[in-house]
């Protein structure tokens, strides 16, 4: 090989080495912040030996971990912002009693506020916005949580109290705290996840004692024990999968919570079509009396477990990382909300019972109906928490922030705000088509044409549970569709055919006293 074209080899080859740097550079230009570091959580953030003696101190760390998000959105690494602020969340927020203590100690509307502002940063990561309003909810979020740490820590003026521990009235970090704070914070919590429970189990128990079925209210009890011991269990394995204060926790108290809206909703609608003195009576002593009754206990228990098991689980993963604290004040608490709630209980037990009949039935269906919207809503927020649904805000300056909003499972938000607007439609129909005495082939064949879509034609025929599996799905079309398929049906067959497909199939019951004689007769033929 000539000079000339070695010198040119080794040109070309400097050239390329030259080229290969500046793309390696542009690169790390590009997602030079792909590898931002930050402390994932607070065990590992203690083990730094960082500050960890105030609320504030949290807030701090929580701070590092979203101005690492920040960084790395600005770098253009959406997911890996979007990772960053649930480390915050589940590593920080949720792991070192902070959204408990927010909830217990400030209000529960705030603790719900603070996770919506989670779940709105993570919005703008997860949908491609600006980087300014990316920085601009992380600040929000930011500003939330120092404002909540300076009411725990006891400090009246913003700003942080680094170790010093505020004015030495706050709670202190990693569970319990200064004596009655950390008392009201407990009592607080069993006091605000427990009633949500008593008062669809007291309505329940209430129901049956005032329909002459006290033998059966051992299926309720049941399904309460039941509850309560599997909220043990899953709060010991959502430990031992290392579950626990992570997306899938929330994705699970969601399904619940949404699988409850369906039992409350079906128990709420059968109570409303059982309300006139004349259908109670002719329902008991109708030939399906056993059958029927039967179902609707167990529905009932079920409805039971469902309403324990969701409040209960959460109460225990609340009270986990306050027990490491003052637990005397922790019992306390709880002892003296059991008791509060034990109250009310007998309240709703004995003086429901002396109503009459309609009265009843339409107070205990309308407190059904209301637990149904609260659970849906807060099934939702759930998901959205646990990754499932991405939050569109709405109505955020009309809706206000309220624990009583929040009890209700009313929030700013497109998620929730629609299917609860469905369900309250679907329901004042149902109350219209309360009304109509008879049921005609033409009318429904309408509804199943125009709103089959939600089911109305199936709560007008009676068929609750059909018409609850069409809203639940009504969002994927489906049910539209067999809707239309079905209308057509209805309006093409005869009276006749459609009289004979509305008449339900029966069981009789066999009668006690009808086997006494058969063992008498059993008897004296073997003697």
């Amino acid at each position: 090989m000539s000079a000339i074209s070695r010198d040119r080899l080794l040109s070309r080859i400097g050239v390329l080495i030259a080229a290969l740097l500046i793309a390696f550079s542009s690169l790390i230009c590009v997602n030079g912040h792909a590898a931002t570091d930050y402390i994932a959580t607070w065990a590992d953030y203690k083990e730094t030996g960082g500050a960890a003696a105030t609320w504030n101190d949290v807030a701090a760390a929580m701070d590092a971990v979203l101005d690492a998000a920040d960084e790395l959105y600005q770098g253009g690494d959406a997911d890996g912002a979007y990772k960053a602020v649930n480390a915050a969340y589940y590593g920080y927020y949720e792991t070192t009693g902070f959204e408990r203590n927010a909830m217990g100690y400030i209000a529960g509307s705030r603790k719900t506020e603070v996770e919506l502002q989670f779940s709105a940063c993570k919005a703008v990561a997860k949908k491609g916005g600006s980087t300014d309003d990316f920085r601009a909810e992380l600040d929000t979020l930011s500003s939330m949580l120092h404002e909540d740490a300076n009411k725990l820590d006891g400090v009246e003026d913003e700003g942080s109290s680094s170790s010093s521990g505020g004015s030495g009235n706050g709670v202190s970090v990693d569970g319990g705290g200064g004596g009655w704070v950390t008392f009201m914070a407990c009592f607080g919590i069993i006091l605000r996840e427990g009633l949500e429970a008593i008062l669809v189990v007291g309505a329940i128990i209430a129901y049956l004692v005032k329909s002459g079925n006290k033998d059966k209210l051992k299926v309720v009890y049941i399904g309460c024990v039941l509850a309560i011991g599997a909220s043990f269990f899953c709060a010991w394995l959502l430990d031992q999968l290392k579950l626990a204060n992570s997306a899938n926790q929330e994705v699970i108290e969601g399904i619940t919570a949404l699988i409850a809206v369906l039992v409350l909703f079906y128990v709420s609608n059968w109570m409303v079509s059982k309300a006139e003195s004349e259908a109670w009576t002719k329902y008991i002593d109708d030939q399906v009396k056993v059958s029927a009754e039967t179902g609707s206990v167990f529905t009932l228990g079920f409805t039971a477990f469902l309403a324990v098991f969701r409040e209960g689980a959460e109460v225990i993963l609340f009270f986990q990382p306050l027990l490491s604290g003052d637990k005397k004040m922790v019992w306390g608490g709880f002892g003296v909300g059991c008791v509060v709630l034990a109250v009310v209980f007998i309240l709703i037990r004995f003086f429901s019972v002396r109503l009459p009949i309609r009265p009843f039935f339409l107070g205990t269906s309308i407190l059904m109906f209301v637990m149904s919207i609260s659970f849906l809503g807060s099934g939702i927020k759930e998901l959205i928490e646990g990754d499932v649904l991405t939050m569109t805000p709405l109505l955020s300056g009309i809706i206000p922030s309220n624990n009583v909003m929040d009890v209700l499972g009313i929030y700013p938000l497109v998620q929730t705000l629609i299917p609860q607007l469905i369900l309250v439609l679907i329901t004042i129909m149902i109350f219209v088509m309360q009304g109509w005495k008879t049921k005609n082939r033409r009318e429904a064949g309408v509804l199943a044409i125009i709103l089959g879509g939600i089911g109305v034609h199936k709560f007008y025929l009676g068929k609750y549970g059909q018409g609850l599996i069409c809203a639940a799905f009504c969002w994927t079309f489906i049910p539209a569709v067999i809707g239309i398929a079905q209308g057509v049906h209805y309006l093409t067959e005869t009276d006749e055919q459609f009289e004979e497909e509305l008449k339900s199939k029966t069981k009789i019951p066999k009668k006690k006293n009808e086997k006494k004689p058969a063992k008498k007769v059993k008897a004296e033929a073997s003697k």
